[in-house]
């Protein structure tokens, strides 16, 4: 099995690319979206990445590990287009709000078609006992730490109920846009935070 990368906090065990391994997780990364994870075997991504079935495991181990890499993979890229939105935001944490909904429209107009990667992850992996699903509730726990210190800022004594408020409705967003039928989700959220704001 390839190198595997610990981390103190308790974090999933995460896995050094090699060339080899990186051609493994671009093609498990496009299969797994656009068929859903147990739809997609090892056979499927090994051939698609033009790997043996043997580098496949060398490299990874199992096909959970695959989608532990999957899926945190998707989360750094996230996390990383919705820093840079925050910060062009300034401080003001309604600004920053709007923002993170700016942020899920583009992200969902570029890699999103079928809806949020972990929401989709969440309806085939129930088991709290697979390695990829602390990538999934870690993910959405995050954004709710996220939309609660940006609440704080705005009213520290109702900043849960909120944050909670805010996360429904950016949630419902990314899963209407998946769905399909309501015309710009982000839109219709975003006019919903701006009332709740009082913008």
């Amino acid at each position: 099995m390839g190198a595997e990368v610990g981390d103190p906090e308790g974090k999933p065990r995460r896995v050094r690319m090699t060339p080899g391994a990186r051609r493994v997780l671009e093609a498990a990364e496009r299969l797994f979206y656009e068929h859903g994870i147990h739809a997609v075997g090892v056979d499927l991504i090994a051939a698609e990445a033009g790997v043996t079935k043997k580098t496949l495991y060398d490299r990874f181990g199992s096909k959970e590990q695959i989608v532990v890499e999957y899926l945190a993979g998707r989360d750094e890229r996230w996390r990383e287009l919705l820093a840079g939105r925050l910060e062009e935001a300034g401080d003001g944490a309604p600004a920053r709000i709007e923002a993170v909904f700016e942020a899920s429209r583009a992200w969902s107009a570029r890699y999103g078609a079928r809806g949020c990667g972990m929401i989709n992850a969440h309806a085939e992996i129930g088991d709290p006992a697979h390695p990829a699903y602390p990538v999934i509730t870690g993910q959405k726990r995050w954004m709710l730490d996220l939309f609660t210190g940006l609440a704080r800022e705005i009213d520290a004594v109702g900043a849960d109920r909120l944050a909670r408020t805010l996360m429904l409705l950016h949630e419902g967003a990314l899963v209407a846009h998946g769905v399909g039928i309501v015309p710009d989700p982000f839109g219709s959220a975003l006019d919903q935070v701006r009332e709740l704001l009082g913008r």
